[in-house]
């Protein structure tokens, strides 16, 4: 059972082939690894356990008949998804009260895919409301925890996937990210993210769901405890499925055939708008010294231009266009954001402070119009520049927050933090969100490997090396280790 928990995805499914271990010898193990860890967590707020090794025993006996000869990749691994994607049967509120009770009758897309792919859903995870927040808690479910201390947040939008994984009970899960809500949730919960490139994974069948040019800037991606299984998921997430109008056909590199002798390592230490604790500054530095010793060409840089970032990701996001947040949260009603805040301030209202808050603010942009179109402007110039300072073949290396993952509710005290992330989705790159080891206190450490638009492959074989020399996932010590 504890290799079962420590291994990647890639090599569970290798093993079942090779018939070493049966899929629901393996499925079990993680549900009963989910039953001891998620009491504490708060991370799965629907299961579907007996089905999940119902579907086990029906891979097994598959597999023992000789029928098939050709298996699907993750052929009975299981697995976890965000409660925002359609999962059939299960629960898709995306944590907003007036949904309580909806059910998904079919799968997204990214869901279809992965059961394609042979794996076996365990249930869904808890989100942040209208995954619009740094904490995955709402007026539904509750509060996630993080996996090394429960006193923290887990992240959002994706927490409930990153604790899961973090914690040992799913070797992956499906997450979305329009602001860093797969690699906040990676990071504060040490685990492997990566957020695609704009267009590339169709986002078809979420709630909620972006619309026009925002389709782009939100991705749906994996979250796994080990780098190897990165690529393999990217190849079946990757593609039109004819629903998403802004995913394109892309042709996906080889993150084996990246060589880091000579390749472009940029680094910069932060985005001008909130600096970052001392460890992880050290965290960049020795990611950056492992690179370089093994002959990557090392620089360092400054962007005074990130210091806007979250002008420019609000004015992108408004630009966009679609249905407005405060619609969102009304389901196409707008609500009455200051008539909400009043409401949250005697313990009445449905909805959690954070959306309340964000359905205020969301009208700044309109009352500047002049200043949106100047931000949408420089948005695209500096895309146009990070990719001019990384080249081609090449990588950044950018903090992934300005600390280690808070207690909660500190996010509300510090709501610029998550700039680190938010920049790199209206900018349309690739990051592979990478762990690197555990702080003095035992918290997750981590760095963001930005890569130029459609070279994936190039971040994840950077996340890869960087597991070799760091060690990757480190399974929490506060559930007594694997």
């Amino acid at each position: 059972m504890h290799s079962l928990l420590l291994s990647s995805a890639v090599e569970i499914a290798r093993r079942i082939r090779s018939r070493e271990i049966g899929s629901h010898e393996v499925v079990l193990a993680h549900v009963r690894r989910i039953q001891r860890v998620d009491p504490n967590l708060h991370a799965v707020v629907a299961d579907r356990f007996a089905a999940a090794l119902e579907e086990a025993r029906s891979a097994d006996e598959l597999l023992a008949s000789n029928r098939v000869t050709d298996l699907p990749p993750f052929f009975g691994v299981p697995c976890t998804i965000k409660e925002a994607f359609a999962l059939e049967g299960m629960p898709n509120t995306g944590g907003l009260v007036a949904r309580k009770g909806r059910k998904a009758t079919r799968d997204a897309t990214a869901v279809k895919r992965v059961r394609a792919a042979g794996a076996i859903p365990l249930g869904v995870t808890n989100l942040s409301e209208l995954c619009m927040w740094m904490e995955s808690a709402n007026k539904i479910y509750g509060r996630t925890n993080n996996a090394y201390d429960p006193s923290r947040t887990a992240g959002g939008s994706s927490g409930g996937e990153g604790a899961i994984v973090g914690a040992g009970g799913s070797p992956f899960g499906l997450g979305s990210d329009i602001g860093g809500s797969i690699r906040m949730p990676a990071f504060f919960n040490g685990i492997f993210g990566h957020k695609p490139s704009g267009g590339l994974v169709p986002n078809s069948g979420q709630f909620p769901i972006a619309e026009n040019d925002a389709l782009r800037y939100m991705t749906t991606g994996p979250l796994c405890r080990r780098a190897e299984d990165l690529m393999p998921l990217l190849r079946i997430l990757a593609g039109p499925d004819g629903e998403d109008s802004r995913c394109e056909a892309s042709t996906l590199g080889d993150p084996g055939g990246v060589s880091i002798t000579g390749m472009r390592v940029v680094v910069v230490r932060h985005n001008g708008i909130v600096r970052i604790e001392p460890a992880l500054e050290d965290a960049l530095d020795r990611a950056a010294a492992a690179l370089a010793a093994r002959g990557a060409k090392v620089v360092e840089a400054r962007v005074d231009e990130l210091a806007r970032s979250l002008e420019m990701w609000s004015a992108m996001l408004h630009a966009a266009g679609g249905a407005s947040f405060a619609e969102s949260m009304g389901e196409g009603v707008p609500i009455k954001a200051g008539r909400q805040l009043v409401r949250w301030l005697v313990g009445r209202s449905p909805h959690t402070l954070p959306a309340i808050l964000l359905a205020l603010l969301e009208k700044v942009p309109a009352m500047l119009p002049g200043r949106a179109e100047k931000l949408v402007a420089q948005t695209h110039a500096l895309r146009h520049d990070i990719e001019s300072l990384v080249s081609p073949g090449g990588v950044m290396l950018f903090p992934p927050f300005p600390k280690v993952a808070p207690k909660h509710n500190r996010p509300l005290l510090a709501p610029l933090d998550f700039a680190y992330t938010a920049i790199f989705n209206v900018l349309q790159n690739p990051v592979t969100q990478t762990p690197l080891g555990l702080d003095g206190r035992g918290l997750p450490l981590g760095v963001q490997v930005v890569g130029v638009h459609n070279e994936d492959h190039v971040t994840i074989a950077v996340a890869k090396v960087l597991e070799e020399d760091f060690g990757g996932w480190a399974p929490p010590p506060q559930f007594g280790g694997l």
